[in-house]
């Protein structure tokens, strides 16, 4: 039987991906001789590529923009996928293929290294998948208010619903509008896409910052929130923390499996970002 040690990060763009660098370091630690490569690949070219993977292929980490064009293409899936409707990790099993979601396991073990360990009310900016896993993770959090702040409030609807059904009031609305009264301030917005917003020094001081965004990092919100001493919780620490739980996927098929010694894991991984 073929072993299946062939693995990747799918995308687009996809070349500014930190993940095989981590995930290859990671394997290091562990004694594995597994391949990690970046590719890109859309929406219109996922089917294509699933469809044509051999015995060989173990896993895959997705990113913008296919965690949820996956979603009809798996045969099982961890119960969060359909919680937060996007699925980050893919493992191919002899019945096909399994998806999973560690981006909620990702954020809560970033904000947890911040020091952040419990939110009431929280502020997200963008709507898109992350921000699914944002509000998921933040009500494990605590967390009981949510607002939403999107460029389209139209299409963040569906997190009213999600909100719904994780028992957390999400009222959404248009990005440009005050961020008033929240224990922290969450942005999933792409890139440098928050640099435009007015925030005023009060909140950075004082509200801590969770910036999905790893690459070109600092981004210009960051930045502001570093200028006036306010706490940051980087995307790299998220992107870090969701790899760990793709490893306990890629590994024992669980994402709440421990690794042998994942603290080495987590070093080794931080050491080459």
């Amino acid at each position: 039987m073929t072993e299946r040690t062939r693995l990747a990060v799918l995308g687009s763009p996809i070349t500014h991906s930190l993940s095989p660098a981590i995930h290859r370091a990671a394997y290091g630690v562990l004694g594995l001789d597994w391949n990690y490569d970046a590719i890109e690949q859309t929406e219109a070219s996922l089917d294509g590529f699933l469809d044509s993977r051999d015995r060989s292929w173990r896993g895959l980490s997705l990113t913008m923009p296919l965690k949820r064009a996956v979603l009809p293409r798996l045969t099982s899936r961890d119960e969060l996928v359909d919680v937060v409707g996007a699925a980050n990790t893919v493992l191919f099993t002899d019945d096909g293929l399994h998806g999973a979601n560690t981006d909620v396991h990702g954020i809560v073990a970033a904000f947890a290294e911040a020091g952040v360990a419990h939110v009431g009310r929280a502020a997200i900016l963008g709507s898109g998948a992350t921000a699914a896993s944002m509000l998921a993770a933040l009500t494990r959090m605590g967390a009981t208010d949510v607002t939403v702040h999107a460029r389209t409030p139209a299409r963040a609807e569906p997190l009213v619903a999600l909100g719904d059904g994780l028992n957390v009031r999400v009222r959404v609305v248009d990005l440009a509008e005050p961020v008033r009264d929240v224990d922290v301030l969450a942005s999933t917005l792409p890139g440098d896409a928050g640099a435009a917003l007015d925030l005023p020094a009060g909140l950075r001081r004082s509200v801590p910052l969770f910036d999905v965004t790893y690459a070109p990092w600092p981004t210009t919100l960051a930045e502001r929130w570093y200028d006036d001493g306010g706490t940051v919780v980087p995307g790299i620490a998220m992107l870090l923390h969701q790899a760990v739980g793709q490893l306990r996927v890629f590994l024992h098929g669980n994402s709440d499996a421990s690794l042998a010694d994942e603290p080495a894991v987590l070093a080794a991984m931080r050491a080459v970002v």
